[in-house]
């Protein structure tokens, strides 16, 4: 049984069909590049709405037992941005480390990434990651952070991810 991994693209204007789904569309791309292991996709676009977002996540760790959750969108400062206080709520640990990470990251390209508020955090056995919503900034951002993650999942009671090496090579201590 392939394992599971979620994609979910919060945007109101997405949800609601004004704009083309670019963003979660390009972050299932790159997972699809990078892993070597085959995967199962839970895809779908839903409003910055922080009841929604929580019970959307809640419904992938714990119904539809994805693995990994990857979140694009909803991160920066405007009072509709509230993927991160979702996602902590759902999580019982929070890995500030990926947050860090991905500011630093994205400060070598733009100036205001500091405004960005992206996070990470463990809801059972998922490893839960907050990107912002522009396809340029998702690969910066997932690029950084994805070496360690599945190690992550390897220490979380996750299932064992492969990466495709030539693509991108992921960390696990000896």
């Amino acid at each position: 049984m392939s394992p599971k991994i979620g994609v979910l693209n919060i945007s109101d204007r997405a949800s609601a069909g004004v704009y083309e789904d670019t963003p979660g569309q390009a972050c299932l791309a790159l997972l699809r590049e990078w892993l070597a292991t085959a995967f199962e996709a839970d895809y779908k676009v839903i409003p910055d709405d922080r009841g929604v977002i929580e019970a959307e996540l809640r419904r992938l760790a714990d119904e539809a037992g994805c693995c990994l959750v990857v979140t694009t969108g909803g991160t920066g400062p405007s009072p509709r941005d509230v993927t991160p206080e979702a996602t902590a709520a759902v999580c019982g640990k929070l890995l500030p480390g990926f947050g860090e990470l991905m500011r630093a990251a994205s400060l070598r390209f733009v100036p205001t990434a500091i405004l960005s508020r992206q996070t990470a955090g463990i809801r059972g056995r998922t490893l839960i990651v907050n990107l912002p919503g522009r396809p340029k900034a998702i690969r910066e951002n997932l690029e950084a952070v994805f070496p360690a993650i599945p190690y992550c999942l390897d220490l979380i009671g996750g299932p064992r991810l492969e990466t495709n090496p030539e693509v991108m090579k992921s960390f696990r201590p000896k």
